[in-house]
């Protein structure tokens, strides 16, 4: 019977109650044992930052001393050593149903093969983003609200698998402001580069602070850009079909989970030194 509590129903007989129900069916449990992560606090603490009365938040302290998740001292609360165990692991699984659950439509429409399974568990890094969904005639431009961050980036990172209109005038940009640029393009973009820009990149290869790589498998992302502060990633659909919906974050976390995501990406690309 471990990790569950007995309570007696109204006609006397047992019921059984998990600790996922003892924490998720009361905001105010959940949310004692965040409050405690840190350490033990007063209850007047507790109660500011809860906005409840004594009156109604001393029942559900009774229920988590009951399976022992929290102890007190006078008038003060902690959290026991299974309490820990528990609100170390409740704070991640909160955050990526949050994540998931603020834009559930965009992740069950769009194919997410293209993630690796370690930042997939990872997902809640990125919560918070914005979900950005351009008209259509404006759907394969680059975003007016991630250049001025990548122009004001020392590094910045893409992975593209289709060709930007204004990509050569950015790049132009960023290698005039001094920004050091990483590019992996899919094989089929960049022979298409090469076929019909052939001067430009070569002489985009030749710059110092330019790197250049080919993907040499079959990228199933659309594309991704990393710069100093954030990040922005476009995601095909289902189908595999190109979609113009973008994921815009700001979090140190999530400009982190996204290098990373480039950092996969980087593990099978070759680096073109000449054409």
């Amino acid at each position: 019977m471990v990790g569950r509590v007995l309570c007696v129903n109204k006609t006397g007989g047992i019921l059984k109650k998990s600790i996922l129900d003892i924490l998720f069916a009361s905001e105010k449990r959940k949310n004692v044992m965040l409050l405690l992560k840190d350490g033990p606090q007063e209850m007047n603490f507790l109660l500011d930052n809860l906005d409840t009365s004594r009156q109604a938040l001393l029942p559900q302290m009774k229920i988590l001393k009951e399976r022992d998740l929290i102890f007190q001292s006078d008038d003060s609360y902690g959290l026991t050593n299974t309490g820990k165990l528990i609100a170390n692991s409740m704070k991640p699984f909160i955050d990526t149903v949050e994540t998931l659950d603020s834009s559930s439509h965009y992740f069950a429409q769009h194919n997410v093969d293209g993630i690796p399974e370690h930042l997939l568990k990872r997902i809640n890094e990125i919560r918070g983003f914005n979900l950005v969904e351009p008209d259509h005639v404006n759907s394969i431009e680059l975003n007016t609200d991630h250049l001025p961050d990548c122009l004001d980036s020392r590094a910045v990172y893409f992975v593209y698998t289709f060709m930007h209109p204004g990509a050569k005038s950015v790049l132009d940009q960023l290698v005039a402001r001094g920004v050091e640029v990483s590019i992996i393009f899919s094989k089929e973009l960049a022979q298409k580069i090469i076929d019909e820009m052939y001067d430009a990149c070569k002489s985009a290869i030749a710059l110092e602070n330019v790197n250049i790589y080919i993907y040499q498998k079959e990228p199933k992302i659309s594309s991704v850009t990393v710069s100093d502060n954030g990040f922005l990633l476009r995601l095909f659909l289902k189908n595999n079909e190109f979609s113009n919906k973008q994921v815009l974050c700001y979090r140190p976390e999530g400009r982190q989970w996204a290098k990373e995501l480039y950092d996969h990406y980087l593990k099978d690309a070759k680096l073109i030194t000449e054409i």
